[in-house]
Protein backbone atom coordinates (compact mmCIF):
# COMPACT_ATOMS: atom_id res chain seq x y z
CA UNK A 1 0.00 0.00 0.00
CA UNK A 2 2.92 2.54 0.76
CA UNK A 3 4.40 2.01 -2.94
CA UNK A 4 1.12 2.89 -4.14
CA UNK A 5 0.83 5.71 -2.03
CA UNK A 6 4.40 7.04 -3.01
CA UNK A 7 3.59 6.24 -6.84
CA UNK A 8 0.00 8.79 -6.78
CA UNK A 9 2.46 11.34 -4.25
CA UNK A 10 5.32 11.27 -7.07
CA UNK A 11 2.61 11.54 -9.90
CA UNK A 12 0.66 13.99 -8.31
CA UNK A 13 4.33 16.29 -7.99
CA UNK A 14 4.87 15.58 -11.08
CA UNK A 15 1.28 16.37 -12.52
CA UNK A 16 1.46 19.83 -10.48
CA UNK A 17 4.90 20.48 -11.52
CA UNK A 18 3.60 20.28 -15.22
CA UNK A 19 0.34 22.35 -15.09
CA UNK A 20 1.72 25.22 -13.49
CA UNK A 21 4.38 25.44 -16.82
CA UNK A 22 0.70 26.01 -18.87
CA UNK A 23 0.11 29.53 -19.85
CA UNK A 24 -2.81 30.67 -22.73
CA UNK A 25 -3.99 27.98 -24.80
CA UNK A 26 -2.14 27.93 -28.41
CA UNK A 27 -2.98 25.02 -29.34
CA UNK A 28 -6.67 23.64 -29.52
CA UNK A 29 -7.87 19.96 -29.29
CA UNK A 30 -11.14 18.58 -30.59
CA UNK A 31 -13.33 16.15 -28.44
CA UNK A 32 -15.21 13.46 -30.38
CA UNK A 33 -18.49 15.19 -28.55
CA UNK A 34 -17.61 18.68 -29.65
CA UNK A 35 -15.84 20.44 -27.32
CA UNK A 36 -12.25 21.76 -27.88
CA UNK A 37 -9.64 21.84 -25.27
CA UNK A 38 -6.35 23.33 -24.79
CA UNK A 39 -2.78 21.82 -24.74
CA UNK A 40 -2.67 21.72 -20.88
CA UNK A 41 -6.43 19.83 -20.77
CA UNK A 42 -4.56 17.43 -22.86
CA UNK A 43 -1.38 17.51 -20.69
CA UNK A 44 -3.85 16.75 -17.55
CA UNK A 45 -5.50 13.80 -19.30
CA UNK A 46 -2.36 12.41 -20.54
CA UNK A 47 -0.60 12.39 -17.39
CA UNK A 48 -3.28 11.50 -14.96
CA UNK A 49 -5.07 9.19 -17.20
CA UNK A 50 -8.29 11.50 -16.94
CA UNK A 51 -9.69 12.08 -20.68
CA UNK A 52 -12.67 10.38 -18.65
CA UNK A 53 -12.61 14.09 -17.20
CA UNK A 54 -12.95 15.64 -20.91
CA UNK A 55 -16.01 13.14 -21.83
CA UNK A 56 -17.64 13.38 -18.79
CA UNK A 57 -17.53 17.34 -18.93
CA UNK A 58 -18.32 16.97 -22.89
CA UNK A 59 -21.52 14.67 -21.94
CA UNK A 60 -23.20 18.08 -20.38
CA UNK A 61 -22.97 20.29 -23.09
CA UNK A 62 -26.18 19.49 -24.68
CA UNK A 63 -28.40 20.10 -21.73
CA UNK A 64 -26.68 22.75 -21.33
CA UNK A 65 -27.80 24.45 -25.10
CA UNK A 66 -30.51 26.50 -23.65
CA UNK A 67 -28.97 28.32 -20.77
CA UNK A 68 -26.81 31.61 -22.55
CA UNK A 69 -24.72 31.77 -18.93
CA UNK A 70 -23.35 28.12 -19.55
CA UNK A 71 -22.53 28.04 -23.31
CA UNK A 72 -20.24 31.36 -22.57
CA UNK A 73 -18.91 30.18 -19.28
CA UNK A 74 -18.43 27.01 -16.78
CA UNK A 75 -16.67 26.53 -13.80
CA UNK A 76 -15.83 22.87 -13.24
CA UNK A 77 -14.55 21.32 -10.03
CA UNK A 78 -13.23 18.17 -8.97
CA UNK A 79 -12.96 17.18 -5.54
CA UNK A 80 -11.30 13.71 -4.80
CA UNK A 81 -11.34 11.93 -1.61
CA UNK A 82 -7.83 10.39 -1.78
CA UNK A 83 -8.65 7.84 0.71
CA UNK A 84 -11.21 6.55 -0.40
CA UNK A 85 -10.69 7.03 -4.06
CA UNK A 86 -13.44 8.48 -5.28
CA UNK A 87 -14.81 12.05 -6.32
CA UNK A 88 -17.90 14.59 -7.25
CA UNK A 89 -17.74 16.43 -10.20
CA UNK A 90 -19.49 20.06 -10.18
CA UNK A 91 -19.94 22.68 -12.64
CA UNK A 92 -21.37 26.39 -11.46
CA UNK A 93 -22.62 28.96 -13.41
CA UNK A 94 -20.21 32.28 -13.52
CA UNK A 95 -22.72 34.36 -11.46
CA UNK A 96 -23.33 35.94 -8.32
CA UNK A 97 -26.97 34.66 -8.48
CA UNK A 98 -26.52 31.20 -6.60
CA UNK A 99 -23.57 29.17 -5.41
CA UNK A 100 -25.81 25.82 -6.18
CA UNK A 101 -24.36 23.65 -8.75
CA UNK A 102 -26.07 22.92 -12.08
CA UNK A 103 -24.43 19.59 -12.36
CA UNK A 104 -23.05 17.25 -9.21
CA UNK A 105 -22.14 13.88 -10.28
CA UNK A 106 -20.30 11.61 -7.96
CA UNK A 107 -17.77 9.01 -8.93
CA UNK A 108 -17.57 5.51 -7.20
CA UNK A 109 -13.96 5.28 -7.95
CA UNK A 110 -10.97 7.40 -9.76
CA UNK A 111 -7.23 7.10 -9.56
CA UNK A 112 -6.66 10.98 -10.13
CA UNK A 113 -3.76 12.04 -8.55
CA UNK A 114 -4.98 15.51 -7.20
CA UNK A 115 -7.22 16.23 -4.50
CA UNK A 116 -8.70 19.32 -6.73
CA UNK A 117 -9.02 20.47 -10.17
CA UNK A 118 -10.77 23.53 -11.21
CA UNK A 119 -11.28 23.50 -15.27
CA UNK A 120 -12.53 26.63 -16.75
CA UNK A 121 -15.04 25.52 -20.25
CA UNK A 122 -14.91 29.23 -22.14
CA UNK A 123 -17.12 29.53 -25.35
CA UNK A 124 -16.85 25.92 -26.21
CA UNK A 125 -13.30 25.51 -25.21
CA UNK A 126 -12.25 23.19 -21.82
CA UNK A 127 -9.41 25.00 -20.41
CA UNK A 128 -6.85 25.56 -17.18
CA UNK A 129 -7.42 28.75 -15.62
CA UNK A 130 -3.73 29.83 -15.93
CA UNK A 131 -4.63 29.83 -19.92
CA UNK A 132 -7.79 31.58 -19.04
Amino acid sequence: MENAIDTRTALADELAAGLAGFYGGDTIYRHGLGIRYTSGVRYLAETAGAYWLIDAIASYQPSFRRNCRLQEFQLWELKVDLEQRSCVLTCREDSGDSDLPVVTQKIEYTDFPLDYMKLYLEDGVLLLPSEH
